[in-house]
């Protein structure tokens, strides 16, 4: 039988060899962590040498990384398809915002999806303006709307798809193509599917912006982002990046990297846990409605079957009628399910959400679900057995129905 070439293996088999080169590994399985600030050279010309070529794979300085942050970041490039390269940095937060540092200028206009990530939307609308840089809000799922936005100097926009509080699955292709008809750098935050899930720059993304504290990491020990770029902003997003001083830490480098390993095993767990969970709570007097792109009928379910390859056990559960006391009691409620930010980890997750804090352009709850019914639980679904989170989550709403 011919050897599967490298470029035609499975997404399992990628995930275990991606990013293991031998000059890098050495014998061992894994890169070894190299803590390094300083690089010495052989000699005064190769100290020369070095500081002209800038890319992964060259030392130079511990600025610019050494093989176990070349090793993460040669990963995910590998994972996108039309990729030409990856920078890494200490947070999920502080990707998406050297992204837009890198595409945008005094003047310019960034518009924004309404369900985007709380913490992007603070940057862009609070310390872009001290840049000179204009935000706009826009509602994601009216393409033609957002194409008669786009201004004179709007010059990107940022995406999310399914919005992490309120599960909208966006038109990406073409949102992403109204965008370049006008100039437009087009950016996503792909951190809930994941290139695994879906290939954002296959389908008209330029930059794709991850928070590898999530699935990557896997195991809620670590905190890091990543962007994936095309050959057309690679270039300028690690200029700016490096300009900037930003760098992973080779520690939190080497725990993604394992996590990276397992990381199919795990979304295939947690969705199909989810989607279990997710059908059991649609048949709840309780719930007026199950956000989760993955489960036939809810909203945005028919983009995520043409655009996606895979999901998350993310999602948002609108309460029937009731309060937000009694959506706080159900929270407190659950036994297995921790209260905290983030998802993406081994354990379940259960946080009171509040999308309509920062709405500015869509409605919440979203069209199609009752407006009567506003307070949202956003679920992680982790790796504990489906049953008895069911179980767990059955208890809990005896604390929704009784004060």
């Amino acid at each position: 039988m011919a050897k599967v070439p490298p470029g035609k293996q499975g997404l399992a088999t990628r995930l275990v060899g991606a990013g293991r080169k031998p000059e890098w590994t050495g014998p061992a399985v894994n890169p070894p962590v190299w803590r390094a600030s300083t690089h010495l050279y052989e000699n005064t010309a190769a100290q020369d040498a070095g500081r002209h070529v800038n890319a992964d794979g060259v030392f130079h300085y511990g600025a610019r990384g050494g093989p176990t942050q070349w090793a993460l970041a040669e990963a995910l490039t590998a994972l996108e398809p039309g990729a030409a390269g990856t920078m890494l940095y200490p947070t999920g937060l502080a990707a998406p915002v050297m992204a837009l540092l890198s595409v945008l200028k005094a003047g310019d206009e960034l518009l924004v999806a309404d369900n985007s990530y709380d913490p992007s939307r603070s940057f862009a609308t609070h310390a872009l303006r001290d840049y000179g840089i204009s935000t706009r809000f826009f509602d994601p799922l009216d393409i033609d709307g957002f194409a008669a936005a786009i201004a004179a100097n709007s010059r990107a926009v940022l995406l999310e798809s399914p919005g992490s509080l309120s599960m909208e699955v966006c038109d990406v292709p073409a949102l992403a193509a109204a965008a370049k008809a006008r100039g437009l750098t087009v950016l996503m935050d792909n951190t809930w599917a994941g290139p695994t899930g879906f290939a954002a720059l296959s389908h008209g993304v330029d930059l794709s912006i991850l928070a590898l504290t999530k699935h990557v990491g896997g195991h809620s020990d670590v905190m890091l982002g990543s962007v994936t770029a095309n050959a057309e902003y690679y270039p300028r997003l690690r200029k700016r990046s490096l300009m900037l001083g930003q760098q992973a830490s080779p520690d939190d480098c080497a725990l993604a990297l394992r996590g990276l390993r397992t990381m199919d095993v795990r979304l295939r767990r947690s969705s199909e846990s989810a989607l279990t969970i997710a059908e059991w709570l649609q048949t709840r007097d309780e719930v007026s409605a199950v956000l989760f792109p993955l489960l036939p009928g809810s909203p945005g379910h028919d983009l995520w079957k043409r655009d996606f390859t895979g999901g998350c056990g993310l999602m948002t559960v609108i309460m029937a009628g009731s309060d937000a006391a009694a959506r706080d009691r159900l929270v407190d409620a659950l036994t297995l399910f921790g209260i905290g930010y983030s998802w993406g980890g081994f354990e379940s997750l259960a946080l009171g959400v509040h999308p309509e804090r920062d709405r500015a352009a869509m409605p919440w709850p979203p069209r199609g679900c009752d407006p009567q019914h506003p307070h949202a639980v956003r679920l992680w679904i982790g790796l504990e057995d489906p049953a008895d989170l069911i179980a767990d989550i059955e208890q809990a709403l005896a604390a929704w129905r009784t004060p």
